[in-house]
């Protein structure tokens, strides 16, 4: 249980530090003349290396996908990087440590049922595990080979989610790295009652975040 404590904590900070990768929000242009979203340009050419023709946004991901934290270098967000690795290491000591774990109790099982006399496995006399308790050790050894396999599993899971979640966060830094900041900007936030698409008339408490640009 404590294993698995640990990976949903492991999972939360993931969460946690790719938060801005899932925002939303609305842009609206004002203007004497008419209403506009910008959309920025796109980087490069039509000739050349074939990321030529790809956005930052697309860019950044692509490098990610490709090495994890090379897309947050290439925004410039050199800071993520040694968490992006800190995180990988963490889940990859959990990988192999739960699959060691799985294949000592794999074999014991193995061993403890295969009425041969002459094999003895590692847990032969352990106060809890050993052979002298009988079938309640052999269910203890199954317990305890599901138990490390259920874990393995689920860290290839979240190792996977933080892949992703390593490209999705690259991809969307670079589309805020090309936002306008200037002072004719403005964000407000306020609350909201937003329908549901499920179900009929239901509706949800929320928050609206709508950007203003003013155009001179």
């Amino acid at each position: 249980m404590r294993l698995k404590s640990s990976a949903a904590a492991l999972l939360f900070g993931i969460l946690f530090f790719f938060a801005p990768a899932i925002s939303h929000g609305q842009i609206i242009t004002e203007g004497p003349d008419s209403a506009r979203v910008p959309v920025p340009e796109t980087i490069g050419g039509k000739d050349g290396f074939f990321l030529t023709r790809w956005d930052r946004p697309a860019r950044a991901a692509f490098y990610s996908a490709v090495l994890p934290g090379a897309g947050q270098f290439y925004n410039k967000a050199y800071w993520k990087i040694p968490i992006i690795y800190a995180t990988g290491a963490v889940l990859g000591y959990f990988i192999i440590d739960n699959n060691n774990k799985y294949q000592d109790f794999r074999q014991a099982l193995i061993w403890r049922t295969d009425n041969d006399s002459t094999t003895t496995d590692q847990f032969a006399n352990d106060p809890v595990l050993g052979v002298a308790r009988g079938q309640i050790a052999t269910d203890n050894l199954r317990r305890g080979r599901d138990f490390y396999r259920r874990n393995r599993d689920l860290t290839y899971i979240l190792s996977f989610i933080a892949y992703g979640l390593n490209i999705a966060e690259a991809y969307v830094h670079a589309h805020l790295k090309e936002f306008d900041v200037s002072d004719d900007l403005a964000l407000r936030v306020q609350p909201a009652v937003i329908p549901l698409v499920a179900g009929p008339a239901r509706h949800t408490p929320g928050l609206t975040f709508t950007l203003y640009t003013r155009s001179k």
